[in-house]
C-alpha cells in the first residue's frame, strides 16, 4: 500500500491556491511518509494477522485474541478522550468527539440512511443496520450500539465473562504497552505528534488487517461457533474502507498550516506504529507458545 497525493493538490495549483513549489514540497513529504510509515513491519509483515487469516486459530487462541482486543478497544476510549481535549482547533475537537461518541454508542446519523431503523429493530450491533456514514450530531444513542458491547456479545458465545474483558487487569504487558503508547502519543498535547500518530494509525487500519481478522473469525465460526457474532470486526472493516479516502485530505489541510512541524509529525507516527507492533507481537508470541504447548 502506497500513499498518493490526491488530485486536489493539482486543482489547488491550477486555481492559484497553492504554488507549484508548495505542491512539490508536499509531494516530497508524502514520499517521506511512505518510506517512514508504509514500510513499517506492522503494515507490511504482520505475522499474527497473516497466520490468523489462514483460519488456523483454535478456541484458545480466539478467546485470548478477543480478550486482548477488548482491552485495547476499551482503553482506546481514554486515548481518544485525551486527543479530543488536546485538539488544536474546534474542528479537530469535533472530529475526535465523533469517534469517541460513536465508540460509546451514538449511531451515525445520515438523512435518509438506515440508522433510523435501529430504534425499532434492536439490531444496534448489526453493521447492515448501523450506519458507517453521517455524523453523531443528530444520531441516536443506544447502549447496545457501543462497540465494546459488540465484543461482549462475542465473549458470551465463547464463554468469556464481562469481568474477563476490557479491563486493564485483563491485558498482557504487550497489550498494555500499546494502550499506554496510544494515550501518550495519539493523545499527546502537541498536535503535531498527535496528528502524526493519528495519520499512521489510520493508514495502518486501512491497510487490510481488519479483512485478515474477519477471514480468520469467519473460518473459526464455520468450524466451531456458528452463532458467533462478528459485527465488531465486519463494521470496522467497512468503515476503514471509507476512512482510507479521507486520510490524505486531512494531511493536506494540516500540512499547509503555520504550526505544522514535519519532524514531530514523523516522530509521532513512527513511535505509534512501534506501539501497534508491540500489540501484535504479543499476540503472535502467545499463539506460538500455545502451538508448541499443544504439540
Amino acid at each position: 500500500m502506497q500513499l498518493k497525493v490526491s488530485d486536489q493538490i493539482e486543482n489547488k495549483v491550477s486555481s492559484g491556491e497553492l504554488s507549484g513549489e508548495e505542491a512539490s514540497r508536499f509531494s516530497s513529504f508524502v514520499d517521506t511518509c511512505n518510506s517512514e510509515f508504509m514500510t513499517h513491519p506492522v503494515i507490511t509483515d504482520n505475522k499474527f494477522c497473516k497466520w490468523f487469516a489462514s483460519g488456523a486459530a483454535d478456541r484458545e487462541i480466539v478467546k485470548h485474541f478477543i480478550i486482548q482486543f477488548s482491552v485495547f478497544s476499551n482503553l482506546f476510549l481514554l486515548a481518544q478522550l485525551q486527543k479530543m481535549i488536546n485538539a488544536g482547533s474546534l474542528e479537530g475537537m469535533r472530529a475526535s468527539k465523533e469517534i469517541l461518541a460513536n465508540e460509546l454508542g451514538v449511531i451515525f446519523h445520515k438523512p435518509g440512511g438506515k440508522a433510523k431503523e435501529v430504534a425499532d429493530k434492536d439490531q444496534e450491533g448489526d453493521p447492515e443496520i448501523v450506519s458507517i456514514e453521517g455524523s453523531v450530531d443528530g444520531g441516536t444513542f443506544r447502549f447496545r450500539a457501543a462497540h465494546f458491547e459488540w465484543l461482549l456479545k462475542m465473549g458470551e458465545v465463547i464463554d468469556i465473562g464481562f469481568n474477563d474483558m476490557g479491563k486493564r487487569r485483563n491485558g498482557t504487558p504487550a497489550t498494555l504497552f500499546f494502550c499506554d503508547e496510544l494515550s501518550a502519543i495519539y493523545g499527546n498535547d502537541d498536535p503535531n505528534i498527535a496528528e502524526g500518530a493519528s495519520f499512521a494509525v489510520e493508514n495502518w487500519a486501512a491497510a487490510g488487517f481488519w479483512k485478515q481478522l474477519v477471514a480468520g473469525l469467519e473460518a473459526f465460526k464455520q468450524v466451531e461457533e456458528p452463532n458467533l457474532p462478528l459485527a465488531f470486526f465486519t463494521w470496522h472493516d467497512r468503515i476503514e474502507d471509507q476512512h482510507a479516502g479521507h486520510v490524505m485530505d486531512e494531511l493536506e489541510e494540516l500540512y499547509f498550516t503555520e504550526d505544522f512541524d514535519e519532524e514531530k509529525f514523523l516522530a509521532g507516527g513512527r513511535k505509534m506504529l512501534d506501539g501497534v507492533q508491540a500489540f501484535w507481537s504479543g499476540l503472535n508470541e502467545h499463539r506460538i507458545a500455545h502451538v508448541h504447548q499443544a504439540g
